[in-house]
């Protein structure tokens, strides 16, 4: 792999991605799996820190892929390909969006691309939950203490609200204590 092809992968995932980091997931996974970069639960890990540290998630996980694959270089890549079309278009819809608000086509195209939007998270929800809940792809292969901690976070959430980073520091918490408990306890 070249240093450019890095650069042209994260450029596309960046031009083509509507809708924020988690709508780009369906996307790097696609390119991840097709280009052999990372294994799929190599990528879940980074996901998981991606989301986890300060900063924007496309520009993290550009960043860990492309140090992965190339090293330092590679991350300077994989990080200008991801951002460069969203400075680009920013650049354009800052000159020109204010006239053109009001155009049914550009009121037509952002009508189509909130759902689409909304299916592109759902998707990458779906594909990151069978992953990390059948590790092995199969249901003989059920990651039980997984989907405890999912379903505790995704009712806490319901229920409480709490902040994002208390909900994220108590779920990395509960990993340690499940598999610290493992050996102890046969899951």
């Amino acid at each position: 792999m070249t240093l450019l092809h890095l650069f042209f992968t994260f450029f596309k995932i960046g031009l083509f991605t509507i809708g924020g980091g988690y709508a780009m997931i369906p996307l790097i996974q696609e390119e991840v799996q097709r280009n052999h970069w990372l294994q799929p639960t190599d990528l879940i890990d980074f996901i998981a820190v991606s989301e986890s540290t300060p900063g924007p998630f496309a520009v993290n996980i550009a960043t860990y892929i492309g140090a992965e694959t190339e090293g330092i270089a590679g991350a300077i890549c994989a990080t200008a390909g991801v951002v460069l079309p969203s400075f680009l278009i920013i650049l354009l819809v800052a000159k020109w969006f204010l006239s053109m608000q009001e155009n049914r086509f550009v009121q037509g195209a952002l009508y189509g691309l909130r759902p689409a939007v909304v299916g592109l998270i759902a998707a990458a929800a779906f594909s990151i939950s069978s992953t990390n809940f059948f590790p092995e792809g199969t249901f003989s292969s059920v990651n039980w203490t997984g989907i405890a901690i999912f379903a505790l976070a995704f009712l806490l959430m319901l229920w409480k609200k709490p902040h994002p980073i208390l909900l994220i520091l108590f779920s990395a918490s509960l990993g340690i204590v499940f598999c610290s408990a493992q050996e102890f306890i046969p899951f």
